[in-house]
């Protein structure tokens, strides 16, 4: 099938996810990746199944309507904050210097 350009905006971390996905699977660019995953959906004749969160949280028992919610959902970003950060910098790379922008006479 001939192909077409066109223009598609896309939100950053979007955009980015695409072009890990098309580095990981081998293709040759993310134009490639959208047409492969455009080709897929259209061929499946379906968005994909009907996605919901039902069952995916357990509420506790003694806390129905998370009156407590806030408390615990505080004390463990808390707990969170208070774990060590490890950091780790990148050596600065040497390579040839920019000069100071004059040239030598003569």
């Amino acid at each position: 099938m001939p192909k077409h350009a066109i223009s598609v905006t896309l939100e950053t971390a979007n955009l980015t996810w695409l072009k890990g996905q098309a580095g990981l699977i081998g293709v040759r660019s993310v134009s490639e990746l959208l047409d492969r995953l455009v080709t897929q959906a259209r061929e499946a004749r379906s968005i994909g199944p009907a996605r919901s969160v039902v069952g995916t949280i357990d509420i506790d028992a003694a806390d129905p309507l998370l009156h407590e919610a806030d408390a615990i959902v505080r004390s463990l970003i808390d707990a969170s904050l208070r774990r060590p950060l490890v950091v780790k910098e990148r050596p600065q790379e040497y390579g040839a210097g920019r000069g100071t922008g004059t040239k030598r006479r003569g």
